[in-house]
């Protein structure tokens, strides 16, 4: 069960981030050309590769609760960053995220961009490497950080394998951003899973022993969650006008 839990972070984290790169390269593919493009992409992902081939065997080799409290630590600061934003839009108080809109404002831009083209767009290209590398090393902290903490890596490494190609198969077939993806819920569950995970191994980092093992991340998902739901109930009663307001 907790390798599961682990997969399906690890898969739901990354397809947000794909997600987020996917609307950029289409952005850029349509306004300005493919070729350069997928030059930008490909030149992105060798780098990202890089990084994890340097990160991941110097990570694994840490002291594992001097690992587990570091990672643990980061995945507090990353899940609690997306549960704010994810509670935020669920109530009202922040414009929930729009692929449409980010896709129609990045092709506006390029357009506006112009510029003559040599043998390399090199603007096409930046903007692509740039969009694809920037998710992409989050993609790649969260396989490292979820994988080596629990010596699990090549389960996260294929939780984002599956979120790149259920990603990028729905990209090539629909050839549009994934407006249809509810981002917003994604997010609200990957930061209960993130602050979850980060809170089990911050407590294990220090010496804590959880009630039943692993079966403790059970509950510490249904309690982040329960108690960002309830956030978000209050958010909403408060900004709601009262009805006497309404009807005036």
């Amino acid at each position: 069960m907790h390798v599961a839990l682990l997969a399906l972070a690890t898969f739901a984290a990354c397809a947000v981030e794909m997600v987020e790169a996917l609307t950029i390269v289409l952005a850029v593919g349509v306004t300005r050309g493919w070729r350069d493009v997928v030059t930008g992409v490909l030149a992105a992902l060798f780098c990202l590769a890089a990084v994890v081939a340097a990160l991941g065997p110097a990570v694994t080799h840490l002291p594992i609760d001097a690992l587990r409290l570091v990672i643990g630590g980061l995945l507090l600061v990353f899940g609690l960053q997306w549960l704010r934003k994810a509670i935020l839009r669920a109530s009202g108080l922040k414009t929930l995220h729009d692929e449409d809109a980010i896709y129609r404002e990045e092709v506006a831009a390029l357009r506006v961009a112009g510029g003559e083209r040599g043998p390399l767009d090199w603007y096409g290209f930046t903007i692509a490497f740039k969009g694809v590398f920037l998710e992409g090393l989050e993609v790649a902290f969260i396989v490292v950080t979820f994988g080596a903490a629990q010596g699990q890596l090549g389960v996260a490494a294929l939780g984002a394998f599956a979120a790149l190609v259920v990603v990028l198969s729905v990209g090539l077939v629909v050839h549009r951003p994934l407006s249809r993806v509810p981002e917003n819920t994604l997010k609200f569950g990957v930061g209960t899973m993130l602050t979850s995970f980060g809170i089990f191994w911050t407590a294990e980092g220090v010496g804590v022993t959880w009630p039943g093992s692993d079966l403790a991340i059970l509950a510490l998902i249904a309690l982040v969650a329960g108690v960002s739901l309830a956030y978000v109930e209050l958010l909403r009663s408060r900004t709601t006008p009262p009805l006497a307001e309404v009807t005036a």
